[in-house]
């Protein structure tokens, strides 16, 4: 089994974990965002809860897609055997992002850590909707090795609460350190991980043979 197999089935697994764990937690065991909302101090705007609550389900929901999405056109048997399955697919990824980054938008003003870390959210929503477009106007002009990179790029991004809480828990648990700051240091963290992580893979991976497809 080569380090592209290997990398492939650690993502299934992270990937399938932590989509149950976030249906889990945001649908069954915390509906009301309880135990998140407890963290949010100081804001300057009042949240308007059914909305909030409706609005991160989608943002929630559609960040679970995503994730499920990219991680099938990951699958080399599966774009072998169907690439019309992969192309649409490749679309409801798409999609999926953009509602993800739609409804960030909208909850980003109520970021823990008020305006630093909501203006972070925004740039950050920008940036994976920028890197996602790149990736699909590689594909339309046939640049396939270029499109799976950019991919990758765009896939890492789904990743970003995981990211953003596990700093927070070590800085929080680990260090001492109050939840908000926590918060706001896992955001930034998060960020930069999400942009050289990718690259060292793609690196590693040393992704250089030609794949040719129909579009």
């Amino acid at each position: 089994m080569n380090k592209r197999n290997i990398l492939y089935g650690v993502l299934v697994c992270v990937s399938i974990l932590f989509i149950l764990y976030a249906l889990l937690d945001n649908f069954i065991i915390d509906p009301g965002a309880e135990g998140f909302l407890s963290h949010k101090t100081g804001l300057k705007r009042e949240i308007h809860l059914p909305a909030w609550l409706s609005v991160m389900r989608i943002h929630v929901a559609f960040a679970c897609i995503a994730m499920a999405a990219g991680l099938v056109n990951f699958s080399k048997r599966i774009f072998q055997k169907s690439r019309k399955f992969h192309r649409i697919n490749g679309y409801l990824y798409m999609v999926s992002v953009l509602l993800v980054v739609i409804t960030s938008g909208y909850m980003a003003p109520y970021a823990t850590g008020g305006k630093v870390t909501s203006m972070t959210f925004n740039a950050l929503n920008l940036i994976w909707l920028f890197i996602t477009v790149t990736a699909l106007v590689q594909i339309k002009k046939k640049r396939v090795i270029r499109h799976r990179n950019w991919m990758i790029r765009s896939y890492a991004f789904c990743f970003t609460n995981l990211l953003i809480h596990l700093i927070t828990s070590v800085l929080q648990q680990g260090f001492g350190l109050e939840y908000a700051l926590s918060y706001t240091v896992g955001v930034y963290g998060a960020i930069v991980l999400l942009l050289i992580v990718p690259n060292i893979l793609i690196k590693t991976m040393g992704i250089s043979r030609k794949i040719t497809v129909e579009l």
